[in-house]
């Protein structure tokens, strides 16, 4: 079964993170647990700078719940990676985001992930619904 794959232009925004000597490894390329940190590092800086708000200081937030990552070419350092983010699914309790991975002039993402938020709140972390905040700044992801 072949799968066509999101391009830049798919994706409503996108976040500038630059690439670390320590983000290669000994194979000369980014290593495969990096894209994770920037799948991170993309959206909770989009909700951050998109809502005013230190969204750590929230008393209900999002834990990641799932995360997935389709590997299709190198990233390398040094350069900037450009994460493109859409929503693929608001929930009441749970975002799911489709983050693609870009470097270089190429419309083509180098990996494209999956990432998963359910909100909690209190001490045990119970489901809850997510903020009204957050539904705001993630209109323009869907």
């Amino acid at each position: 079964m072949s799968t066509t794959e999101p391009v830049r232009g798919d994706f409503p925004v996108l976040r500038r993170i630059s690439t670390r000597w320590e983000d290669e490894d000994v194979y000369g390329h980014v290593n495969n647990v990096v894209y994770y940190s920037y799948f991170d590092t993309a959206v909770n800086g989009y909700l951050i700078e998109a809502t005013g708000t230190d969204i750590r200081a929230l008393d209900t937030y999002g834990v990641v719940a799932e995360t997935g990552c389709r590997f299709l070419r190198e990233l390398r350092f040094p350069g900037d990676v450009e994460a493109g983010l859409r929503v693929t699914r608001l929930g009441t309790s749970s975002v799911v985001y489709e983050i693609g991975l870009f470097q270089g002039e190429s419309d083509e993402p180098a990996a494209v992930g999956r990432f998963v938020h359910v909100y909690v709140a209190g001490p045990d972390r119970t489901p809850t619904p997510v903020p009204e905040l957050i539904r705001e700044a993630l209109a323009p992801l869907t």
